[in-house]
C-alpha cells in the first residue's frame, strides 16, 4: 500500500488517498469522534452560501463535504486529484472533477466562492494551490479554508498531541484499509502552521482580510478570505 512522506510527491499522496477511499469517512468519523460532521456544517455556514452561486469544493474526497455545501441551494462541484476517492464517493448526486490544486481545470473568475477542508496540508506547494484558488474566484468572491491547527489550551494540546502520536495509528490499524496512510496525516498535523501563521500565509497568496474561527479548542480552525475587487 501506498504511504506518502512530508515531501508530499503528488504521485505517492494521490495512490495513498486511492487506497483509503472505501472506508474513509468511517474512519474519519471515528477518529475525530464524530467532530467531522460538525465541522463540514460550520465550513458551509462560514461561507455564508446563497442559492445559485457556483462553488468550488476543492480536496472534496468522497464528496460527503460537497453534498453539505449543496444544502444551501448552491451549485457545488467536487473536486480532488485522487481518483479513488471520488470514486468512493459514486453514489453522492454531485459533480465531480478529477484536478490538481495546483493547476485547478476550471476558468478565470469562474467561482463566487471555494474552500478546502483538510485539503491544504496534502498539496505539494500549498501557497501555489492558495494562489490557484483565488485565480478560479470572481473578485469579491469567498475563500474558507477548514484545516487541523494549534489548540489553544495548553494541557489539551499535550493531550492532543500524545493523541496524534500513539492512539489515532492503532485506531487506525483496526478501522482503515491503509493504516499506514495516517501516519503521515499525524505528521502532517504536527508539521502545519499554526493559525496566526497560516493566516499570513493566505494574506501572501491571493487574498485578504484572512481571520479564523478555532473549532474543538483549536483541533481545527476555520480560516476565512476575500478576493480583492478589481
Amino acid at each position: 500500500m501506498a504511504k506518502a512522506n512530508l515531501d508530499k510527491n503528488p504521485r505517492d499522496v494521490a495512490r495513498m488517498f486511492d487506497d483509503v477511499g472505501e472506508k474513509y469517512d468511517l474512519t474519519n468519523s471515528i477518529l475525530s469522534l464524530g467532530q467531522d460532521r460538525l465541522w463540514r456544517q460550520r465550513t458551509r455556514a462560514r461561507l455564508a452560501l446563497q442559492p445559485g452561486e457556483r462553488v468550488l469544493d476543492l480536496a472534496a474526497g468522497t464528496a460527503v463535504s460537497t453534498v453539505e455545501l449543496a444544502k444551501s441551494g448552491a451549485w457545488v462541484v467536487a473536486c480532488d486529484f485522487s481518483p479513488g476517492m471520488l470514486a468512493a464517493g459514486r453514489g453522492r448526486n454531485v459533480p465531480k472533477v478529477v484536478g490538481d490544486g495546483m493547476h485547478l481545470p476550471f476558468a478565470d473568475n469562474s467561482f463566487d466562492a471555494v474552500t478546502i477542508s483538510f485539503g491544504l496540508r496534502n498539496i505539494h506547494d500549498f501557497r501555489a494551490g492558495l494562489q490557484e484558488l483565488s485565480r478560479v474566484t470572481k473578485p469579491g468572491g469567498r475563500l474558507v479554508v477548514a484545516e487541523f491547527s494549534t489548540p489553544i489550551v495548553p494541557i489539551f494540546g499535550r493531550i492532543y498531541k500524545e493523541y496524534l502520536m500513539r492512539l489515532l495509528p492503532k485506531i487506525a490499524r483496526v478501522v482503515s484499509s491503509n493504516p499506514e496512510a495516517y501516519e503521515y496525516l499525524a505528521d502532517s498535523i504536527r508539521a502545519w502552521p499554526d493559525q496566526e501563521t497560516l493566516a499570513k500565509e493566505i494574506n501572501a497568496n491571493g487574498w485578504s482580510d484572512c481571520g479564523w474561527q478555532n473549532l474543538t479548542l483549536g483541533i481545527t480552525a476555520l480560516h476565512a478570505a476575500k478576493k480583492a475587487k478589481q
